[in-house]
């Protein structure tokens, strides 16, 4: 049984990994196209001109982000309910695919994925965002900054870390038999990380959205706050650093 859990945590571990990484390839893809890198196969996103097609691949381009940022810091959940869901099984319980709990949470960020894509189109319809997906207004970008630097210290966020910190607990207290319940309790989770982490997400509009090195810290932090024994005191931590770097740019407004 032990040989069996291992070599399947190794094979999801394998895919979650591979899955992460062609996000990565496609965000880099992209990003070269914004850049203007006239390659082979390459479809240029042009912000400038917001037909069905530019509102699509912006979707298609946040969703693809989601799972780059997202999908490692919840690797722990998904490889928790692949342990729990095999000792059930080989306690007579009946057995749920893990894709299916995966395809709930990322439905999650796929919906969010729609509302960020919005946001950006509202941003630029009011004159908000450059070309390049970067907020043109430095009180926006103060404004932000605060925003999320207090979120980081309210009851929704500490419980909504609370639920993405501790996969055993969640998979005791929300369990639900057959695929549904999988489904749904993927869906729970991913609600859990958008509570978690949507103002964060929000910062992608300060440095861009397309600066890759802006998504990885974030993604970074993300999971830090969210694997590490200290986890809780690094989101106040870096709530209090916001909130001085949104008011040093709001002082200079001024």
């Amino acid at each position: 049984m032990e040989t069996i859990l291992r070599r399947e945590r190794r094979i999801v571990g394998g895919c979650l990994a591979a899955l992460v990484v062609l996000a990565w390839v496609y965000l880099f893809h992209t990003k070269m196209t914004m850049a203007g890198m006239n390659m082979p196969g390459m479809v240029m996103i042009d912000t400038q001109q917001w037909e069905p097609a530019t509102v699509l691949l912006l979707f298609v381009m946040w969703a693809v982000m989601m799972v780059a940022m997202m999908l490692p810091s919840a690797a722990p959940m998904i490889l928790c309910f692949l342990t729990v869901n095999e000792r059930r099984q080989a306690a007579g319980r009946p057995f749920v695919p893990v894709t299916i709990f995966i395809l709930g949470y990322l439905a999650v960020w796929t919906a969010f994925s729609v509302l960020a894509t919005l946001a950006e189109w509202g941003l630029h319809q009011a004159a908000l965002l450059s070309t390049t997906m970067t907020a043109t207004s430095p009180a926006l970008d103060g404004g932000l900054l605060i925003a999320a630097g207090i979120f980081q210290w309210t009851p929704l966020k500490r419980v909504c870390l609370k639920g993405c910190r501790s996969p055993l607990s969640f998979l005791m207290s929300e369990w639900r038999e057959g695929a549904r319940g999988a489904f749904a309790m993927g869906l729970r989770h991913g609600a859990y990380c958008v509570g978690c982490c949507w103002f964060l997400m929000a910062l992608l509009f300060v440095a861009g959205v397309m600066n890759l090195v802006w998504v990885a810290v974030i993604a970074l932090f993300v999971m830090a706050e969210k694997a590490l024994p200290k986890g809780e005191l690094i989101a106040r931590v870096a709530g209090i650093a916001l909130v001085i770097a949104g008011a040093a740019i709001v002082a200079h407004l001024l």
